[in-house]
């Protein structure tokens, strides 16, 4: 189905999640005049940055009967970007209370809170409503049946388009090396961390080089006996870090002994007590049915044109927030745009053979610069992206958006222990 397809607008539009996305798409389809329900599974918005203190039973995650606690957010968590990169292109980060250039979680609620309110958000959400199906009417039909349930009662509902905002930071994911299944120490995810007190005069190994693995790290040393930072960094060196006396980097884990021995590639041997896998997440829809049409296979969710459209389902099903490595909220804020366009007939997508033909040439292009398939939605920090979705709907993105990242990237690589404890103020002078 085309976008010149679609019913006279206003539409009757599902939101599924009542995070940053969800809350973006709910403003961009309300200005355009639709009709917006937005499901939200939780008694509160604002998603991943709703701090849960609560952990799974499960450390790993694998128990397929535990109850999934939705927030990964652990309680000293501040934002890898500056607040100056945390705002929308109309309504910029709040510079009250916390001054400090990486906010903390709940200065970052906080703002979402005050986004909602400001733009009369809240009165679309319907709170502990988990979405248990979506799925098409038929294939003669671009409607689509969203069958939820609350407390009291489930319930079937029909709208025209639905917009997936239930966000990628919940369902871990787990570094894979022999003898792990057999190995006998406590082993956690970082889905699972909270505060560093379970880790005192423990060894600990933390598989991971992301900034959560390097957050982590330096908060557990405060009380835990050793900690060793494995990375799979070809570029590793095996080292002690300047900025504690009991964190050492190491390579890759090799594999792991069923007496507690942890050995790395290269031969250097450990005897751990915890494994902390801060080792990213994995996307999902249990909900979504659509007859294989839309996968989610190694990390890869398609095919999306743009990130954002199946283009056999597309504009009445989209998908918000899958990229990743990039001004994220500035992202979703012209994502959500650009959908909401659509929706309303302003703006057109090429036809269902021309999406298909530019998603099939990126994944050819992917394979022949050697790019794993997980890495099909990582944008590397280019703004190449942001800059188009800004283009299709009339916008552009400030040019002190392109400098600060610039700068700040350049930090990044360069700052070392600076950026490990996030020393930096953006200099646009």
């Amino acid at each position: 189905m085309g976008s010149t397809d679609l019913p006279a607008p206003p539409l009757n539009v599902a939101v599924i999640g009542a995070g940053l996305a969800g809350l973006l798409a709910a403003r961009a389809l309300k200005i355009e005049g639709h009709r917006v329900v937005v499901h939200e599974k939780s008694d509160r918005l604002g998603g991943t940055w709703a701090y849960d203190p609560r952990v799974e039973s499960d450390p790993l995650s694998l128990d397929p009967d535990r109850e999934i606690v939705h927030s990964s957010l652990y309680q000293s968590l501040r934002t890898n970007l500056p607040r100056q990169l945390m705002g929308f292109s109309d309504y910029p980060f709040s510079t009250d209370g916390d001054l400090r250039t990486f906010p903390g979680h709940p200065e970052v609620l906080r703002f979402i809170n005050e986004f909602a309110a400001e733009f009369r958000l809240v009165e679309l959400i319907r709170f502990e409503t988990e979405v248990v199906r979506v799925e098409r009417v038929d294939s003669g039909n671009d409607q689509w049946i969203v069958e939820s349930r609350n407390r009291e009662m489930s319930s079937n509902e029909l709208f025209d388009a639905v917009v997936v905002c239930n966000g990628h930071h919940t369902i871990p994911k787990l570094a894979d090396f022999p003898g792990r299944e057999k190995w006998p120490g406590q082993q956690i995810h970082s889905h699972n961390y909270r505060v560093p007190d379970p880790f005192e005069n423990r060894v600990v190994v933390v598989i991971g080089d992301g900034p959560s693995a390097v957050d982590i790290s330096l908060e557990i040393a405060d009380v835990a006996k050793q900690v060793y930072l494995s990375s799979r960094s070809p570029k590793v060196k095996v080292t002690k870090l300047d900025c504690r006396d009991n964190i050492w980097q190491h390579s890759k884990i090799d594999h792991a002994n069923e007496n507690g021995e942890v050995v790395f590639e290269g031969g250097a041997v450990v005897h751990a007590d915890i494994i902390l896998h801060c080792t990213g997440f994995m996307y999902s829809f249990p909900f979504l049915k659509t007859e294989g049409i839309v996968t989610v296979e190694e990390g890869r969710v398609g095919p999306l044109y743009k990130h954002i459209f199946p283009p056999k389902l597309g504009p009445n099903l989209s998908f918000l927030g899958i990229p990743y490595m990039t001004v994220v909220t500035q992202m979703i804020e012209f994502q959500a745009k650009w959908v909401a366009r659509i929706l309303s007939g302003k703006v057109w997508l090429p036809s269902e053979e021309e999406m298909e033909t530019e998603v099939r040439q990126h994944y050819q292009l992917m394979e022949e610069k050697g790019i794993p398939k997980h890495y099909t939605h990582a944008l590397q920090f280019e703004l190449d992206y942001l800059d188009w979705l800004a283009n299709q709907v009339g916008e552009r993105v400030h040019e002190t958006t392109h400098l600060l990242l610039k700068r700040y990237l350049k930090f990044v690589m360069e700052g070392g222990n600076k950026w490990r404890h996030r020393e930096w103020e953006p200099n646009l002078m």
